[in-house]
């Protein structure tokens, strides 16, 4: 069984899926708001988290991951301890995903050839999301 990826964001999950689908070229994500759920008359909703993201996903290259907005009044860390890895044996889609992801954000490593790889790579990008980039099947 596959493992998932599904990440928190702080209010931003719209925004931050929605440049993901565009950047991997995937479907347009179906996005459910917490406003969307059945009322719990125990647990009522506060107004500003009607239009927050409770769930979506994306398939990224047949991995899924998924999205969600942190509840209001519930702890957000933006994590390190989270890195997203992309493997492609293209190398211009490689380049190309590398390029966009490091828009606005931050490049640790610049694709370049490694002793595993024809190209590796790291970078965090603008929602502080870290990511690896590998040449190949990921067979090492």
């Amino acid at each position: 069984m596959p493992i998932d990826v599904y990440l928190n964001f702080n209010g931003n999950t719209r925004e931050a899926v929605e440049f993901y689908a565009a950047v991997f070229n995937t479907e347009t994500p179906k996005i459910m708001t917490f406003g969307e759920a059945p009322p719990n008359p125990e647990y009522p909703l506060p107004e500003e988290a009607k239009n927050l993201v409770m769930h979506t996903r994306l398939n990224i290259s047949g991995s899924n991951v998924m999205f969600s907005d942190t509840f209001p009044g519930f702890p957000f860390n933006q994590g390190n301890n989270i890195h997203l890895s992309f493997l492609s044996e293209d190398l211009e889609e490689l380049r190309s995903v590398f390029s966009k992801l490091s828009d606005g954000g931050k490049v640790e490593m610049e694709l370049q050839e490694t002793f595993w790889s024809k190209a590796y790579g790291s970078l965090t990008d603008k929602f502080g999301i870290h990511w690896m980039f590998n040449h190949g099947t990921g067979e090492f």
